[in-house]
């Protein structure tokens, strides 16, 4: 969840992304000039079938994206035949937006490690634009770790589009020049690919912005109805990260998934198949979080009380009792036993269960894991102040 104020024992702390210094902007100048390309329209024209043709191209390609790219080739949330599993991956590939594993491969990570440090477009430690943007630019996210997908690796077909990711794109382009001229090309094909481009990234920075939160999932998801009309569902984004392996993303009948509509009715003829669906527990949010999640939020809440001003209260209320350098003579026999001992009294300068659980119902949504997480977050608070503590008395001891 959010940056650490400091180590935690039992808390793996996130090492900080590379600096937005790192992007590499001349590989931005041909996503730059994508969007240059569209005020040519200013001499083609705007002829209302290349609007046609632009809309149905964003349509189809977002339906790639979202039912391909995402829930199919991320989360591997329904089942197809290899011929078609080749044919959505290059229709999402003809969106400009790198090659299919690639894709797969940065979701995953992201999925690990959403609204961490370790995120590589998490709007909390990296800002909107870089979240919606930026990242993209950035050397150190051109090669994710293949090793996440195994699964399509062993295809050689995927990893051939991968190689080539740019090549559907390409040809798709080309073809539309070839049928309607540059009016086509400039209005059907680049407009819609920019608007492809920056509604598709709304879900990485808008989604973790803007919108509701249903479930407690420990990172900025939200769902949004504006993001999932022109997503064709993946503004739902709160649903999906509380239930990733789900097909369908809109859990409420009104919740608009137009992406798994299309995947219903393929179904039925049998193109695709075992669409996944959530289990009523988790619609309701029944279940209780797993135990990274009780973590995460554990150490939100912990973090969110003034841990130095609770450490000095307790190095002053030692004092009045005990030598300071009795305190640093204890930490240099057995640092770890003295951090366990004082994480294990009731210090009265550290806020009580009922007090963590008033403001954990401020801050999050109900759920069943509510108790688990304020206890967490009760010896987390109780571990952070024992450190600085100890630290305190080994530097003046």
């Amino acid at each position: 969840m959010s940056a650490e104020a400091g180590p935690v024992r039992g808390v793996r702390l996130a090492q900080k992304h590379p600096p937005h210094s790192d992007v590499v902007y001349p590989s931005a100048i041909p996503f730059v000039l994508t969007h240059l390309v569209c005020f040519a329209a200013i001499w083609t024209g705007v002829p209302v079938e290349a609007l046609v043709v632009a809309l149905v191209l964003y349509v189809v390609r977002m339906w790639a994206i979202t039912a391909g790219y995402h829930r199919y080739f991320s989360h591997r949330s329904y089942k197809t035949s290899r011929f078609l599993q080749f044919v959505i991956a290059f229709l999402g590939q003809t969106s400009a937006q790198r090659g299919v594993i690639w894709w797969a491969a940065v979701h995953r990570h992201h999925h690990l490690h959403s609204d961490t440090e370790h995120d590589v477009h998490s709007p909390r430690h990296h800002g909107f634009w870089y979240s919606h943007v930026g990242w993209i630019f950035n050397p150190s996210n051109w090669k994710p770790d293949y090793g996440t997908v195994k699964d399509l690796t062993r295809y050689p077909e995927l990893v051939w589009l991968d190689r080539n990711n740019y090549l559907p794109a390409i040809l798709l382009g080309f073809a539309v020049w070839a049928w309607g001229g540059w009016a086509m090309l400039v209005v059907g094909f680049f407009w819609s690919t920019v608007l492809l481009f920056h509604c598709t990234f709304f879900i990485n920075s808008l989604a973790h912005v803007s919108g509701s939160q249903r479930y407690l999932t420990g990172d900025d998801s939200r769902n949004n109805l504006w993001l999932a009309l022109i997503t064709l569902g993946e503004g739902w984004h709160n649903n999906h990260h509380h239930y990733q392996s789900s097909t369908r993303q809109g859990f409420r009948w009104w919740e608009i998934d137009i992406s798994y509509y299309v995947l219903v009715v393929m179904s039925w003829f049998r193109l695709v198949w075992d669409l996944r669906a959530p289990p009523a527990a988790i619609v309701e949010g029944d279940r209780p979080v797993g135990r990274k999640v009780v973590e995460k939020v554990a150490s939100e809440l912990a973090l969110a009380f003034n841990v130095e001003g609770i450490s000095q209260s307790v190095r002053d209320a030692w004092e009045e009792s005990h030598a300071l350098e009795d305190l640093a003579e204890r930490a240099r026999r057995a640092r770890a036993q003295v951090e366990a001992r004082i994480a294990e009294l009731s210090l009265p300068h550290l806020p009580t269960v009922p007090e963590l659980r008033e403001k954990a119902e401020e801050m999050f949504q109900e759920s069943p894991s509510l108790d688990a997480i304020v206890n967490r977050a009760h010896e987390l608070l109780a571990e952070m102040v024992a450190e600085r503590v100890c630290d305190a008395a080994l530097s003046r001891g």
